[in-house]
């Protein structure tokens, strides 16, 4: 018999090997959609996903400078960068299916699951352009504050929402096209054009989350706006800065009203 949900998803989450969690993460998505994995949810998710053994994990304040020229060195560190972002992305994705899918519905659980697999790809892109560069993740430092704030808010699935998709990811649409630019000033038109797939899909995923999010303010009669602000106010560390990708948010459903007096 094939393992439920859960335990697939709980087993990625715990594969810290790069490539073999971008397969699991493929693989338990395809099965799940064919119908082949069961719906249940029978395991708890881990408090921490593995990571590869040879990734230096800091805090963020002990992280070195990349600089902004563009010494190869510097492209590496920028590369090595999105790379660990796109790869904590997937268990982020898969972490809020294990430990909330059962009780936020099939709809959410395909919205999510599509975003795990969105994100494994993005990850497979960036590792084989650092490989081009002659480089691969791992073999530079990286820090631990997004998996935080997953740990921050592994308590409710509002709080997730509000913080993850709604805050952390609305980010990368804000600072992705100035890196675009800058890549694209180097010559780098492969890695633009990567850049811009992962922005279009981020549009995608920060829709489902706030999409989501109302829904589960509805649900429970709150008001989005008020809850959003409030939960950012108890659970997000940082500041919310401009400048903002207001087209970007406003089609991930992030009106400016939701988040210009927070800035």
């Amino acid at each position: 018999m094939p393992p439920d949900l859960s335990q697939a998803i709980r087993a990625a989450l715990l594969t810290g090997n790069k490539r073999a969690k971008i397969m699991q993460t493929r693989s338990l998505v395809r099965r799940w959609r064919r119908g082949e994995l069961a719906g249940g949810f029978t395991v708890a998710m881990p408090d921490h996903p593995a990571w590869p053994e040879t990734l230096q994990v800091l805090a963020p304040a002990k992280m070195p400078r990349r600089g902004k020229g563009g010494s190869q060195r510097s492209r590496i560190a920028l590369w090595h960068a999105l790379a660990h972002i796109e790869f904590v992305a997937i268990d982020l994705a898969l972490d809020i299916v294990g430990r909330f899918g059962a009780a936020m519905g099939d709809t959410f659980v395909a919205d999510f699951l599509a975003v795990a697999a969105d994100e494994a790809m993005h990850f497979a892109l960036i590792e084989r352009h650092l490989a081009s560069m002659g480089a691969q993740y791992g073999d530079l430092p990286a820090h631990g504050g997004l998996w935080q704030s997953a740990a921050d808010t592994a308590h409710a699935v509002d709080a997730r929402l509000a913080i993850v998709p709604m805050v952390l990811e609305a980010r990368g649409l804000d600072v992705t096209p100035a890196t675009l630019e800058r890549v694209r000033s180097f010559g780098d038109e492969r890695g633009a054009r990567i850049l811009q797939r992962i922005l279009d899909d981020e549009i995608r995923h920060v829709l489902a989350g706030s999409t989501h999010f109302d829904a589960w303010c509805a649900a429970n009669g709150k008001n989005p706006q008020n809850h959003w602000r409030l939960l950012v106010k108890r659970h997000f560390r940082g500041g919310i800065r401009p400048p903002f990708n207001d087209s970007a948010r406003l089609a991930a459903g992030l009106p400016r009203g939701l988040y210009q007096d927070v800035a």
